[in-house]
């Protein structure tokens, strides 16, 4: 089994910054690609970032340009690096982390990030 805990969500100012830490522990060894997925009230849950463990990215549009995904393989952590934050990006953010040997997928128990106006 994969654990996945998440860190550092919150309240904060339009155009502020926030950094999200999910931290894994477990069976990590066969995890491959990691990402956050945001949801937000009466939306359903949607990609944010993800990335591979050889450091491939893909970002949501809305994304592009603010927000920059980062591992640590040896810590089996992804952070998620928020910046110019903007009130539409409130939402509860979710660690995402899946296994390439079973392709069983691993979720967190999410974040709430609120960006005031």
């Amino acid at each position: 089994q994969v654990q996945l805990v998440e860190s550092g969500g919150g309240l904060v100012q339009a155009g502020g910054s926030l950094r999200l830490s999910c931290a894994a522990s477990g069976s990590t060894s066969n995890i491959n690609v990691m990402g956050w997925y945001r949801q937000a009230p009466g939306k359903q849950r949607e990609l944010v970032a993800a990335i591979s463990r050889v450091g491939n990215t893909n970002y949501a549009d809305s994304v592009k340009g603010r927000f920059t995904i980062s591992r640590d393989n040896g810590k089996n952590a992804v952070y998620l690096q928020m910046n110019s934050l903007k009130p539409e990006d409130t939402a509860v953010y979710y660690c995402k982390a899946e296994s390439y040997l079973t392709n069983y997928v691993y979720w967190g128990q999410g974040t709430q990030v609120t960006v005031s106006s």
